[in-house]
């Protein structure tokens, strides 16, 4: 039963995020509109649409709207000052690009690629600490191809940034953050008192910290991967594909807070750190 929740669950969220993600919404709205276009009793709500539909795609190409949106998220989790001990560092997977990979014969990285630059300088500062990666696919079909999987790309790139693959643990099952905080505790059963670094991207460190903790595993905070500019100036580029593509990630997350929270998955609706958290259990 808790197998099938899981992947109806799954099955769910990527269904949704088709229609709502900014892109895929302009899109189908605009074409809903033209549709009503060329309807009678329909025709003025497709004006309305279709206008809508015109000045979001102003807004988003000529505003820093992807910017404001992911600065609250990537400006959450400050970068830590590292204790000299360690116990183990994990890593996150969504930095690799599997059917890539499998086709070329190499691995192939996308614009999270700074989660395996990260993991790969901690495993060198901490020789004696565990190395995990968690992540399998994220694919809707395909679940059941083994080379579809990221762990294989991401013994590739390990291998290129000058780390042993094999001196890491993989979990290959996983088909999202929750399944990763879920599957990793349960092959790697981390002590109580042990000290875990996490890396993920900056933008999903709140949601993954609040997962994390509701499993029960403490860790600490290592973002990676920056979408914004420091203080956060805007970052306007004036060119609507990188614009609206700089706006899905931090849509995603606010939709997964949103969610996981729901779902009783995330410890609060905006995870921050731990002294945001003891000062807060304090007050109430």
């Amino acid at each position: 039963m808790e197998g099938g929740g899981r992947l109806l669950s799954f099955v769910l969220s990527k269904l949704l995020w088709f229609l709502v993600s900014p892109g895929n919404f302009l899109v189908l709205t605009l074409a809903a509109g033209t549709v009503m276009l060329f309807t009678r009793r329909l025709a003025h709500w497709g004006r309305r649409l279709v206008a809508v539909v015109a000045v979001g795609f102003v807004v988003v190409m000529v505003t820093p709207v992807a910017s404001l949106v992911a600065l609250p998220l990537e400006e959450r989790f400050p970068r830590p000052d590292l204790p000299e001990h360690v116990d183990g560092i994990i890593m996150l997977g969504g930095a690799v690009n599997p059917p890539i990979s499998r086709d070329r014969g190499e691995p192939s990285v996308n614009d999270a690629a700074e989660r395996i630059l990260g993991f790969a300088e901690l495993v060198r500062r901490y020789p004696q600490a565990k190395a995990v990666f968690t992540g399998g696919s994220g694919r809707l079909a395909g679940q059941e191809a083994l080379e579809l999987r990221e762990d294989i790309a991401v013994r590739g790139a390990l291998r290129q940034a000058g780390i042993d693959p094999e001196s890491v643990t993989y979990e290959n099952e996983s088909r999202n953050t929750w399944e990763n905080a879920l599957f990793s505790q349960r092959l790697i059963q981390p002590k109580p008192g042990e000290t875990w670094i996490l890396v993920t991207s900056a933008m999903h460190m709140p949601r993954s910290v609040g997962i994390f903790r509701r499993v029960g595993w403490e860790v600490i905070p290592y973002p990676v991967d920056y979408r914004t500019r420091y203080g956060g100036r805007p970052f306007v580029r004036f060119e609507f594909d990188k614009q609206i593509d700089a706006l899905q990630d931090p849509v995603r997350e606010w939709i997964g807070l949103v969610a996981y929270r729901l779902m009783g998955r995330t410890d609060s609706l905006f995870p921050g750190p731990a002294h945001d958290r003891s000062a807060a259990q304090a007050g109430s």
